[in-house]
Formats: C-alpha cells, structure tokens, sequence
C-alpha cells in the first residue's frame, strides 16, 4: 500500500482522511520550504485556482498571551513586544497560512489615541514594525504579507470623507514603503467606510481586498450582502468577503449572498472569509460583540479542529479559495483548515507532523477507551459538552441599536469620563430589562 497510490486518494479528502497518516500520498508529506525565489502573488494564485489559506486572529490570540490590552485592542506590540508577534506569526506559517496579514489592526492614529489611551508610539511605527515582521515570516515559507486598514474611530464620529480617507493614506504610505504583496480594507461594518478605504487602497497600484464584518443582514445601515460586494468590487476591490462578528458557516453564507449579487450584477471578484472561532447562532445583526459573554467569556463558544474542517470544506465547496480565520482562531485551527484542504493544494502543512489525521495519534494512547477515539467517525460526531450544567446553551443580544450617527458614538481623545460611564451603565439597565 505504501508504494502505491490509487488516483482516487488524490481526489477524495473521504478516502484520504480515513489512511493514517504514514500511508497519505508522499506528495502530501512536503510543504514549501524556505523561499528561494519571488511567491506568485495573491491574484495569480486566486486566478490559477489554488487556495489561499489565511491566518488567524493576532489580536485576541495575544491578549490572552498578556500582550494587546481589551477594549482599545491595538497593536502596539509590534513594537513593543515584537517576539510575540514574530512567534505567532511563525505558528500559523506553520499551520499552513500562505498570507502573513501585517498586526495592523486598529493601527490608525485616531484609534491608538481614542478614549484616553496615550501611547508614545506614533502609528506609523508600529505599521512599519509589524510590516516588517510579517515580512521577516513570510520569507521563511511560501508567505505573502498582507497590509490591512480597518475601520476609524473618525468615521463614527461623523467626520468628513476626506478626514476618514487621509487616515487611510496615513496607513497606506506605509505599506508602500514596506512593499507588501497586498492590502486589505477589512473590518468595515458600513459599506461606505470601506468604500473609501478601498479607494484609497487602490491608488497604490496594488491588489486590494476588502472584508466586511457583517452578518446575512447587511451592513449597520441595512445595505445587503449584495449590494455591499457590488460597491467595493466596483470601488476597485478584487477580493471581496466578510470577517469577523460571526461563526464560520454564518459567513459563508453571507459569502455566498455577496457571490450572487456580484455575478447578477455581472462584475467579476475573487472571495474570501475570515470569520470567528466561536458558535454564534443566537447573534443579531451586530455580531458577537452584542453577547453577554464578550469578550470575556466566550470560551465555551469555541469551535473544535473537527469544526473547521466543516467549515473548510463549506467554504471551499462555495467557490470561496481565500479562506482564513479571525477572533478566536489560534493555529490548531488553521492547522484544521489546512488538512482538510490539504487533497485540493497538494501538501500537508509541517504542524501536521505532530498531528495524526482524524485523532490518528490516539492510537499511541496508553488507555484503550482513548485508543477507540483515534478515528474520523468518532471525532466527526462528537457532541462537546459545555460542563457548565447552570448555563444555557444561548444568549440574549443586548441590542442597543446604535451605529454611526448616534451620539453614544462619538468618540474623543480624552478618557471616558465618569458622567458617560453612568450613562451607558443606565441605558444598559434599561435594555435589559425591556429584553
């Protein structure tokens, strides 16, 4: 059997799956190595049809490490703590992401100065820093870095185009300078803002990808799945797809809406998701960031590897081939993604050696009711238990209603004053109790 491969196991992540792992095709024991030549960019990947995996989220992944701060959630550790953004980059190289998105998250000046957060690291610092980083990676494997923008503080705030737009460039001139492969506008939940964040994005020249953090539902005003994708393709964005807010399967499917309304409208794209590690079947249109549990307590929402391979497959099955991860994701998923699709791109990545297919490993396991786990039927039909039997299995939104316009939206360098903690504490008493 090990000399000889059927063409069918090629083709079947079934019949694959079902091999240990010393018995896949030799051709999946290999992944790329150090980069000894120029990789093909994103675009001439995604139009030969390979899959693009993506990596996961940094900014939740490294405040539980001790290193971003809840609630402003910036990147100043690229600066200050670049050994943490440098290792989590290498652990979803390794899990077999081919884009290396730069910690960049959040990185604009208004937000690294909003709500009495008083940094001593100007924006551009920490950009050129975390570029740098990524690159450092991506060079190291078969990577490419990615240079993201997201939404301001300045734009719920009602300032003017040109404001929210110079912001943008303030980004972009740095991505220039550190040469990314390409840019991302992603985290938008008004199509306008990324409207404008591609626009930007595009005088570089560059390949622009822009990624909504938006449900089945639209956009905060109420703009469709459909027409979103529509505006950014024909804003000039060549990758379109959401991120963020929502589970993996809620996305898709939000991906697949932006698909139709773009080849009705008869325009052209690429697709990409990027969603969270969480279940979250009992969110409204604002995502998870309305659950009682965020973002301290979302842990027993966590998918499991046997999750993302699902969803791995939904995604790719949709016509979808950038397909990455957000909040929540850690390597172990990536690592899940990558071995699902593994038949499709042809090699398994390197943290795969210490991972045997479908609990393969267990096999090794010194107790035998865990030896009978080590198979795909086990794992593909485990029910996980929350071992909290108090709690329920889903939450009530706190569904304020507010978005860009409103005035509890305004945002200032000062720190939140005492007079507005009362407020929002106050309106919080008030909605939950009309819930």
């Amino acid at each position: 059997m090990s000399g000889f491969t059927p063409p069918s196991l090629l083709s079947s992540p079934t019949l694959l799956f079902c091999l240990p792992f010393s018995l896949w095709p030799q051709k999946l024991h290999r992944w790329p190595q150090f980069r000894s030549q120029p990789a093909a960019g994103i675009l001439e990947r995604l139009n030969a049809g390979e899959i693009v995996i993506g990596d996961g989220g940094f900014v939740f992944a490294l405040e539980k490490r001790g290193y971003v701060k809840a609630g402003p959630w910036t990147p100043e550790a690229a600066v200050t703590h670049p050994e943490a953004v440098r290792q989590l980059h290498r652990e979803f190289l390794r899990a077999g992401a081919n884009v290396m998105q730069a910690f960049t998250f959040y990185a604009s000046d208004d937000k690294l100065e909003n709500r009495g957060q008083a940094l001593k690291i100007t924006g551009a610092q920490v950009n050129e820093a975390a570029c740098d980083l990524a690159r450092e990676v991506a060079n190291e494997g078969d990577g490419l870095v990615a240079g993201g923008v997201s939404q301001t503080p300045s734009y719920l705030s009602c300032k003017s185009e040109m404001e929210v737009k110079a912001i943008f460039k303030k980004q972009l001139d740095v991505f220039v300078k550190k040469n990314v492969d390409f840019l991302i506008a992603e985290y938008f939940e008004h199509v306008e803002e990324a409207e404008w964040a591609v626009q930007v994005l595009k005088t570089s020249g560059k390949p622009v990808a822009a990624s909504l953090c938006i449900g089945p539902e639209g956009d905060m005003h109420g703009v469709s799945p459909a027409e979103c994708a529509v505006r950014l393709v024909k804003a000039g964005a060549q990758i379109v797809g959401v991120n963020c807010h929502f589970d993996p399967l809620t996305c898709v499917k939000t991906v697949k809406m932006m698909k139709e309304g773009v080849e009705k409208a008869g325009l052209k794209a690429h697709y990409m998701v990027q969603p969270l590690a969480y279940h979250t079947p009992d969110c409204n249109c604002q995502g998870f960031i309305d659950l009682p549990e965020f973002p301290f307590a979302l842990e027993p929402r966590i998918l499991t590897r046997w999750d993302m391979h699902q969803y791995a497959r939904e995604a790719y099955n949709a016509g979808i081939l950038y397909i990455g991860g957000c909040c929540g994701y850690e390597p172990y998923h990536i690592r899940a993604v990558s071995e699902e699709l593994a038949p499709e791109r042809g090699f398994l990545p390197a943290a795969s050696e210490k991972h045997g297919m479908w609990g393969a490993g267990l096999e090794m396991h010194t107790k035998p009711w865990v030896r009978a786990r080590s198979r795909r039927e086990y794992w593909e039909n485990i029910r996980p238990a929350s071992g909290r039997p108090k709690c329920p299995s889903l939450s009530t939104p706190e569904s304020w209603g507010v978005t860009k316009g409103h005035s509890d939206l305004l945002q200032h360098k000062e720190a939140t004053s005492t007079q507005e903690m009362k407020h929002v504490l106050e309106k919080q008493k008030k909605v939950k109790s009309s819930a």
